[in-house]
């Protein structure tokens, strides 16, 4: 699989030099997406209509600009997608990014939307009777493993990951794990399972993002939708 993402990061460098198809720009499913809207709005980016439809099959979408394309996909694949050259641009949270630290990404603007931070938490009732600095060992349900192993190894506990893809609220009171680590927006979801915040392990926000081989090779193209971003976040 590796060596399959490495030719695809070849094949889509040499096309970009060659200057060849269209930009694309990776936006996220779901919440973000409607924030995004008034974004495009002022950068000039007018996505075909249904873009914006969760029910639409459609998932590559033309622009009022003909060298651009817009795509939805899963928040967390937003990043894949432009480190691997599939697209050139993307709107990402720095989760997903502390997540998966690829170096083919630069990230020159913090968009100021999708503001949530990544949390511990854990059963109301268990909360604050243990001191986690005495423990050398936790077992942690998260969709974010990296995230969460660098933070617990920076307390010198080892941690046993259980790899979640959602409804991690669900983990300590079926006593899959003691704790979980999670995207925290309202704590709603927390509290009507049981659970508090323990502890912020860090605020999250999204970002523009640019592959860094399209940046090299496309300065001029890229570079200008950089500062039209950069415009319209500075009106919001």
């Amino acid at each position: 699989m590796t060596a399959v993402f490495t030719q695809m990061r070849q094949d889509n460098a040499v096309q970009q030099s060659a200057g060849l198809g269209k930009l694309v720009l990776a936006l996220p499913k779901g919440r973000i997406l409607d924030e995004c809207g008034p974004l495009l709005d002022g950068a000039g980016i007018l996505p075909e209509a249904d873009y914006a439809d969760e029910n639409s099959r459609k998932l590559r979408f033309p622009t009022n600009h003909p060298n651009l394309d817009v795509v939805r996909v899963r928040s967390f694949d937003v990043a894949t997608f432009v480190a691997f050259g599939g697209a050139q641009i993307g709107i990402c949270g720095s989760d997903v990014l502390m997540e998966f630290d690829y170096p083919e990404i630069y990230a020159p603007l913090d968009l100021r939307i999708g503001a949530c931070r990544i949390s511990v938490a854990e059963p109301k009732a268990t909360a604050g009777t243990d001191d986690p600095s005495t423990w050398s060992r936790v077992r942690v349900a998260t969709k974010y493993p990296n995230i969460a192993r660098r933070h617990y190894a920076a307390r010198g506990i080892h941690v046993d990951v259980v790899h979640l893809n959602g409804a991690m609220e669900l983990a300590p009171g079926l006593g899959l794990t003691r704790q979980i680590v999670d995207l925290v927006a309202t704590g709603s979801t927390l509290r009507a399972n049981g659970l508090v915040e323990t502890e912020v392990i860090t605020q999250v926000s999204s970002r523009l993002i640019v592959n860094r081989t399209a940046l090299k090779t496309r300065p001029e193209e890229i570079g200008a939708w950089i500062a039209r971003f950069s415009e319209a976040l500075a009106k919001l």
